[in-house]
C-alpha cells in the first residue's frame, strides 16, 4: 500500500465525518458529501487527480468508472461492488476493500442503487460520466 493510500485512509476513518478522501503528496481533497457527489463536483470542477490515491466509504459501479476518469492509480473502500472490482481492475487501477458486495443498494435498502441502475449497461467511462451526471441532476431536482 503507498504512502498516499495508507494516509487517505487514514483521513477517512477519522471523526471528520469524510466519505471521500484523495491523496498525492502533500495534496488533500477531502469531502462530507454522500454517494458519487464528492467525485462528480471534482469531475465538473476540472480537479486534476492523475496518480492520486482515493479512500471512499461505498465505491460502486458509477463510481468506479469515475475514478478511472480522473486518473487516480489507486482505490480503497470500506464496501466495494464486484461490478466496480471489474472496472477498476479493466482499466489498471489497484484497489483494495473491507468488504466486497455483490452490489450496492439506495439508502432505504429497497432496491438497487440509482447511480448503479444508471451504468448497468454501460462500459465506457464516458458515457458512465454522463449517465450519472443526468441522474444526479433529476434526483437533486425530485
Amino acid at each position: 500500500m503507498s504512502h498516499d493510500l495508507k494516509r487517505a485512509k487514514e483521513l477517512l476513518r477519522r471523526e471528520d465525518g469524510y466519505t471521500c478522501v484523495l491523496c498525492k503528496g502533500e495534496t488533500v481533497y477531502a469531502d462530507t458529501k454522500r454517494g458519487i457527489a464528492p467525485m462528480l463536483s471534482f469531475l465538473e470542477d476540472g480537479t486534476v487527480l492523475d496518480g492520486f490515491s482515493a479512500a471512499d466509504r461505498v465505491v460502486g459501479k458509477a463510481a468506479a468508472f469515475l475514478f478511472v476518469l480522473s486518473g487516480v492509480k489507486e482505490v480503497y473502500a470500506n464496501v466495494m461492488a464486484q461490478s466496480a472490482v471489474d472496472v477498476l481492475k479493466a482499466h489498471g487501477i489497484l484497489y483494495s476493500y473491507d468488504i466486497l458486495a455483490d452490489h450496492i443498494s439506495n439508502r432505504s435498502k429497497t432496491d438497487l442503487c440509482p447511480m448503479e441502475k444508471a451504468v448497468a449497461e454501460v462500459s465506457d467511462p464516458k458515457a458512465a460520466f454522463f449517465a450519472v451526471r443526468e441522474t444526479f441532476a433529476q434526483l437533486n431536482k425530485a
